[in-house]
């Protein structure tokens, strides 16, 4: 009978106590959902790639003083928002950059799916328009999932705060996605159908 695997609390205390190994495993197990909040966050994949790897040695250093009243997932959350937003704020001077059309090397996309990349970008691109005090809870509340308490614990800021920066970038998000719910008729779009399907 094999034994359960360890929790992720069970790996960081056998972290701190000299494992060379259980930090890996939690690495292992969080890096991709990580990966995805540093890209939210920072909009740019060489960055959130930087902040991550940043995020990681913190968490590395920081282990002995985990304190298991938190969930290891929250921690490492709150651990590599940090890290994104030290980077943000040490880029402000830079003017950003707009999200390309296209990607290199993208695979052809079925029909359906195709909708929901577009769809995905346009999300994406309109969150990039907010300012980073409200992208940041929205990304933690509406897309991970975090409770407004966690989200307060998470970025040092009370809970009422994380409420009204949602409620004012969610009010701009409707503005710039209105769109995708009322979609207008495409009208100028040239179509080149063949006459000899099925009429009617």
């Amino acid at each position: 009978m094999t034994a359960a695997a360890p929790t992720d609390a069970d790996l960081i205390a056998a972290h701190a106590a000299g494992d060379p190994h259980a930090f890996s495993e939690i690495v292992r197990r969080h890096r991709d959902r990580m990966w995805a909040v540093a890209l939210r966050t920072v909009r740019d994949p060489e960055e959130a790639a930087d902040a991550l790897q940043e995020a990681f040695i913190s968490a590395f250093r920081a282990a002995a003083n985990f304190r298991a009243e938190s969930q290891v997932t929250t921690w490492l959350h709150r651990i590599v928002v940090n890290a994104c937003l030290d980077r943000v704020r040490r880029r402000q001077a830079r003017p950003t950059v707009p999200l390309p059309e296209q990607g290199h090397n993208e695979p052809a996309v079925p029909r359906d799916s195709m909708a929901e990349r577009e769809t995905r970008l346009v999300i994406k691109e309109a969150l990039s328009q907010l300012p980073e005090d409200q992208r940041v809870p929205i990304v933690l509340v509406d897309v991970e999932g975090y409770s407004v308490a966690e989200t307060a614990k998470m970025l040092g800021i009370a809970e009422g705060t994380v409420k009204s920066r949602c409620a004012r970038g969610r009010g701009k998000l409707a503005k710039l996605l209105g769109h995708l719910r009322n979609p207008e008729p495409e009208g100028d779009v040239p179509t080149h159908e063949s006459k000899h399907g099925e009429g009617r």
